[in-house]
């Protein structure tokens, strides 16, 4: 089959798949209508889907090796501004990370599959993935059994682009990192209130606060290996309700981003260690707590070249690949990447006009549709390539 002719056909249900998804946003694990919708249309494609945690999961194929695709389905906290006739109404949640083409995609490449199933050397498993922004979803269906029954050998993920940048390019990473690590902190510091005239009776926290805060950039400016990219960023500082009043408590919330595994074990680490001995030293006490976090996204070489090539070969005009991407921000995808070979790439999804001048996560983002029957025939295409490469 000519997946990409094929895709291109169905191009009106691709939309109204994402459209509905766009304006049906939800947000974090529970997403009952989106799971629902897919549940419904992977039946009606002639699949036989199953929850899979907070995620929906189905398989096609007959026996041989296994390729997982996965789709991540998550919208964000936030108002819509796009002023699309099809934005979600809600004005809490918005699909500005273009997380519906996604699940859009992965719904059609299952349809094209089901369609070619007898010419398949191999099975192919779908990973409908909620909770990506708050890297929780990877692992509620890790834990529920995505990689079991049966194991996939390896694992593709997509992940579409606005701004600029045209429709056609794919953006990949075969020798390096191509997303950082994340770990979201929270250092709770306890000390005790008086009154803001006897501060001499007080262990004042928002100022063991300032001290941690201070020694944190240490980690970055002196400890950190300079050939790593590390970031580390306090977003939160919050204490106090008068100004009269020294509080007996104060809280920093920020994160730390890696582009290497051993540096961000070695912050993790020191993270803590600071802030709980900086708040000794001044006579109080911090917890730390790392509530969030995703590892970096170090993608398999020799898979992300093959996926490279198999892409190649579609018909696609315009497709272009760029090598050597590499991103600050993260992924939760990068949790199946430490347990079996994976790649993960971007598809440009921009526009050469005022569309493109907002990037993900702005409420006035947009995504070009044009991008939905490449994504949807890369998909399928690299899944029956490999199996036939592996069968």
């Amino acid at each position: 089959m000519d997946y990409y002719q094929r895709a291109a056909a169905l191009v009106g249900e691709l939309t109204e798949n994402r459209r509905f998804f766009h304006k049906n946003a939800e947000v974090g694990l529970k997403m009952p209508r989106a799971k629902a919708y897919i549940m419904e249309k992977l039946r009606e494609y002639g699949l036989e889907p199953r929850e899979c945690g907070e995620g929906v999961t189905a398989l096609l194929g007959h026996g041989g090796k296994v390729i997982l695709l996965r789709a991540d389905m998550d919208a964000l906290p936030m108002a819509e501004e796009s002023g699309l006739d099809f934005a979600c109404p809600t004005g809490t949640e918005a699909h500005t990370c273009g997380h519906d083409f996604h699940a859009a995609m992965l719904l059609t490449a299952a349809k094209l599959l089901k369609e070619d199933e007898d010419k398949l050397q191999g099975r192919v498993k779908f990973m409908f993935q909620p909770s990506e922004e708050t890297f929780e979803g990877s692992l509620n269906m890790i834990e529920n059994g995505i990689l079991e029954d049966p194991a996939p050998d390896v694992a593709l993920a997509y992940h579409v682009g606005p701004g600029k940048l045209p429709v056609g390019l794919f953006m990949y990473n075969s020798t390096g990192t191509m997303m950082f690590s994340t770990d979201v902190f929270e250092i709770d510091i306890k000390g005790r209130g008086s009154h803001g005239a006897y501060p001499h009776l007080s262990i004042d926290p928002i100022n063991i606060g300032v001290h941690v805060y201070l020694a944190l950039q240490e980690l970055i400016a002196r400890e950190s290996n300079p050939m790593d990219a590390c970031l580390l960023t306090v977003g939160e500082f919050s204490s106090g309700s008068a100004a009269n009043i020294i509080p007996d408590d104060a809280v920093l919330k920020g994160t730390i981003r890696t582009n290497s595994r051993e540096a961000r074990e070695k912050l993790v680490r020191r993270l803590r260690e600071v802030a709980e001995g900086v708040a000794r030293v001044y006579g109080g006490e911090a917890e730390v707590k790392f509530p969030q976090g995703t590892p970096p996204l170090i993608c398999d070489g020799p898979l992300t070249e093959k996926v490279a090539g198999y892409m190649r070969e579609l018909p696609i005009p315009g497709l272009t690949g760029y090598p050597g991407a590499s991103a600050s921000a993260s992924e939760d995808f990068a949790i199946i990447a430490e347990r079996i070979p994976s790649t993960f790439m971007y598809l440009a999804s921009g526009f050469s006009d005022e569309r493109g001048d907002y990037p993900a996560h702005n409420p006035k983002v947009q995504f070009n549709e044009g991008v939905l029957p490449i994504g949807a025939a890369c998909l399928a295409h690299v899944a029956s390539r490999w199996l036939e490469d592996n069968k």
